[in-house]
């Protein structure tokens, strides 16, 4: 068995999302959003950190390691999860990095997804954007949607992912999962490729350049439903993002392409969980007739008004979800005004329900986090 195994059975025990190694340290995890050693643990040389990881890297994998410095894969552990493994060097020496995939893909019911999110798995065609920073749960999200459409659809599912992550069977759909430089060379050769393979939907585990964000568009325009990622915080600068790829003789033609296309985009952010534990804030934009003509002219700043008005519709500003965790208690306040982007906005909301928040005491906050997370109020006033 390889040694490594026995760290990834101790993290899984601890609820952590991820197991950090560095020549030079001791392991760490990331749990309830914080780091933290995993107990027991000597200082990792760089010996011992080539052995543990060539012991479970393909071959494939530890050639690019050793010629480039780093590499992506993901590893198994056959009845207790996969792991998205990253392997890099630094100046220290060899490193990883292993985020936990659960074996069980959490359901829609499971995350509470919105209806106005869980509607989108019932699009004929069209383009939803599913965004946040990295570590943010989009993969878990997508995933989540993923199977409520192999659940509810009778439909061909192809997707395109670095690696693969949550493994899907076939239930009512047929899906076909495809690992770039494993069984493809890139994201656009796959996606191309698609295109001439029957899909009903596309998966599109990361758009990362240029071409293939402009081949899922086409993608979109012809009939199908395309799912994607972007590392965007707002709905908003999503779209200027998509835009702002393209050089600037081709910008206005995207616009038109994405106000057509576009059907949704789901940003969100994962806060550290009361008392412990970790929950995503989403922001939820559904395009509609207003929103398309913003896209359209260049007016993107017009769109988070046009989403507060499209409440009705199921769409919903980030700071609003903030505001709704915090009221529930589910979130500390301080950690919602970390993760806000308009904290200005959150700030104002706050104190019309009585939640004061300072800069001392957020400062306070993130430098007393651990503790924070599992013995602050959601509603503590400052």
């Amino acid at each position: 068995m390889p040694f490594l195994d026995t760290w990834f059975k101790k993290m899984i025990e601890a609820g952590a999302s991820d197991l950090h190694l560095t020549t030079g340290s001791k392991p760490l995890i990331r749990e309830s959003g914080d780091m933290k050693p995993l107990d027991g643990n000597d200082t990792l040389t760089e010996d011992k950190m080539k052995v543990y990881l060539a012991e479970i890297a393909p071959k494939l994998n530890w050639e690019e390691f050793s010629k480039d410095g780093d590499t992506d894969f993901a590893y198994d552990l056959p009845g207790l999860a996969r792991f998205r493994a990253n392997f890099f060097m630094d100046q220290t020496g060899p490193g990883a990095v292993f985020r936990v995939i659960p074996s069980k893909i959490q359901t829609v019911k499971d995350l509470n997804l919105p209806q106005s999110v869980i509607d989108l798995c019932f699009l004929s065609k069209g383009l939803v954007l599913v965004t946040g920073p990295t570590g943010s749960g989009k993969s878990t999200t997508l995933a989540a949607m993923v199977n409520h459409i192999n659940e509810n659809r009778h439909d061909h599912v192809i997707t395109i992912e670095d690696p693969i992550e949550f493994v899907h069977p076939n239930k009512n759909c047929l899906i076909n999962q495809r690992e770039v430089r494993r069984h493809t060379q890139s994201f656009k050769r796959a996606l191309r490729a698609a295109l001439r393979e029957d899909p009903d939907i596309v998966l599109i585990g990361e758009m990362r350049d240029l071409e293939t964000v402009e081949i899922a568009l086409e993608t979109a325009e012809t009939g199908h439903l395309v799912f994607g990622t972007l590392h965007t915080t707002t709905a908003a600068s999503t779209v200027d993002r998509v835009v702002d790829q393209f050089p600037t003789s081709q910008q206005a033609q995207i616009r038109t392409m994405l106000a057509s296309s576009l059907k949704g985009v789901v940003a969100q952010t994962l806060l550290k969980r009361l008392p412990r534990g970790r929950i995503a804030a989403l922001e939820v934009l559904i395009a509609n007739s207003a929103i398309a003509n913003y896209i359209r002219e260049a007016k993107t700043y017009q769109i988070p008004t046009a989403m507060q008005v499209g409440a009705n519709q199921g769409m919903r500003l980030l700071n609003d979800t903030l505001l709704d965790l915090v009221k529930r208690k589910f979130v500390d306040p301080n950690e919602a005004y970390i993760k806000a982007v308009d904290k200005q906005d959150l700030k104002t909301k706050f104190d019309q329900i009585g939640v004061k928040v300072t800069l001392a005491e957020v400062a306070n906050y993130a430098a007393t986090a651990p503790k924070a997370a599992s013995t602050m109020s959601g509603t503590a006033k400052i």
